[in-house]
């Protein structure tokens, strides 16, 4: 968020919940409602107004809330979508961003929440859930980042008008897509030797490229399987877009009110990144381009895109003296679970062994070999060195916050459940395998940003959505 006076909503598992406006309010607290009249009471009164003629009674009760959109089996209700509208508003006004006409930052911020909806219901259907102590843990570490204790971080979020049950809430729901999108998106991800091999020769004849790049965009999405006809509407429309930019319009206005792209209510804003991190056809498309300027459009497999470069500024390090990868040496005990092993189970046996190794009656290797359901047990859960990137999202972040010789709480993977202990760490010294990693997570990044848009358009053109009327 860049108002720096206000919290900043991020954490190792909430990445960017306010600046990407995931983060909204669950339920209006101060909602009208109408209260039911109850036979035998009257309601106290003060300073009551004079008694006025009886109207005649309503034959038609009217609704306090009505139903705006079903998305598959779920709704969502026009008092929710006019809460959000609120908290959103106020975050762009607070960062003094030029506000789209309200009925095109209505729709664009309905679609945002029937995408969201549909992932909260695949999560579901996948017993993704987030128990309230993995939520207690999630909160405290972003007050945490913003340098305040839960009571000041509670008293900050009431002065920016949010409701702590409720900010409490949408950080569950969004930890829930993180976690949704990591095994549905991230998990599958594969970077291959050959494509180190490739990226690692291009790097060697680009020497000269080593800069970052802050870029926003607007992405004009076309449906899956779109036909020609569509095709040429989006077309179109980016083209009409690329015209008013052409003329002067403000691009994060525009992107606010046009834009398809999960980055559309922060302006399109994508942030300085390497240009590792970026799909080349971006990279291309701004390479003659001075600061402030636009791209022509770009196509890609999700539509068509106009890249704006904000920035663009030598990166820090040269190749040769970049950082080094710092390599973990791990063990685990994985219990799987299965039809004869539930979750709860492999949970609570996890739990038993922990409670075992704390009161040091067995090492972490003899628990190992008796217990783990893993080809490491035979070597006493031992997974070696480890660089980034070798492992799930889940166990990686896990084994990230243990300091050496501290054991883990259970953790879930698409594996099972696990035990992890990190022995040591170090720093790898060899630049040929330290580039290698280096490379292998650049393109690693890179495959999961193209492949999560993919994932969340194919998610929302197959999601069955009914808009409502309010003669329905």
């Amino acid at each position: 968020m860049r108002n720096h006076s206000s919290v900043r909503i991020t954490s190792g598992i909430v990445s960017l919940c306010m600046s990407l406006g995931m983060i909204g309010s669950a339920q209006a607290q101060s909602a009208t409602t109408a209260t039911p009249a109850v036979p035998g009471l009257t309601p106290p009164t003060v300073n009551p107004a004079p008694a006025a003629p009886a109207a005649a009674p309503s034959r038609t009760p009217r609704p306090v809330d009505s139903i705006l959109v079903v998305v598959n089996n779920e709704v969502i209700t026009r008092q929710e979508l006019a809460d959000r509208l609120r908290q959103v508003e106020k975050r762009l006004t607070a960062q003094g961003m030029a506000l789209p006409a309200r009925t095109q930052l209505q729709s664009q911020l309905l679609d945002r929440m029937i995408v969201e909806r549909a992932q909260t219901q695949m999560a579901k259907e996948n017993g993704i859930v987030v128990d309230d102590t993995m939520l207690d843990r999630a909160v405290s570490r972003i007050a945490e980042q913003n340098k305040l204790s839960m009571a000041d971080f509670r008293v900050q979020l009431e002065k920016e008008g949010m409701d702590f049950p409720a900010f409490r809430e949408d950080i569950r729901r969004e930890i829930i897509m993180q976690r949704l999108r990591e095994r549905e998106v991230d998990n599958k991800v594969q970077v291959t030797e050959s494509e180190v091999d490739n990226y690692l020769a291009s790097e060697s004849n680009a020497a000269n490229k080593h800069e970052d790049l802050n870029l926003a965009q607007i992405l004009i999405r076309v449906p899956e399987n779109a036909s020609p006809e569509q095709v040429a509407a989006r077309r179109q429309r980016a083209e009409e877009v690329l015209r008013q930019l052409k003329t002067g319009a403000d691009f994060a206005k525009t992107a606010a009110t046009y834009s398809d792209g999960s980055d559309a209510l922060n302006g399109g804003d994508l942030g300085w990144r390497g240009q590792d991190r970026l799909p080349q056809l971006f990279i291309d498309a701004v390479a003659s381009l001075k600061p402030g300027e636009v791209s022509a459009i770009v196509k890609s497999g999700n539509g068509f895109h106009i890249i704006k470069l904000v920035d663009r500024r030598a990166t820090a390090t040269a190749k040769a003296n970049a950082p080094a990868v710092e390599q973990t040496h791990a063990r685990h005990i994985l219990i799987k679970v299965n039809q004869v092993v539930s979750a709860a189970e492999a949970r609570r046996k996890l739990l038993e062994l922990k409670e075992r190794l704390d009161h040091k009656a067995a090492t972490f290797e003899e628990l190992a070999k008796l217990y783990s359901n893993d080809l490491s047990a035979s070597k006493g859960g031992d997974l070696g060195w480890i660089y980034p990137g070798d492992t799930v999202p889940e166990f990686e972040r896990a084994m990230n916050e243990l300091k050496p010789g501290e054991v883990s709480q259970p953790i879930e993977s698409p594996f099972g459940y696990h035990l992890i202990q990190v022995v040591e760490r170090k720093t790898d010294d060899a630049s040929q395998e330290r580039a290698r990693a280096a490379a292998r997570q650049a393109l690693r990044e890179r495959k999961i940003d193209e492949a999560t848009e993919d994932w969340l358009r194919q998610l929302r053109d197959r999601a069955y959505v009914e808009f409502r009327t309010d003669d329905n």
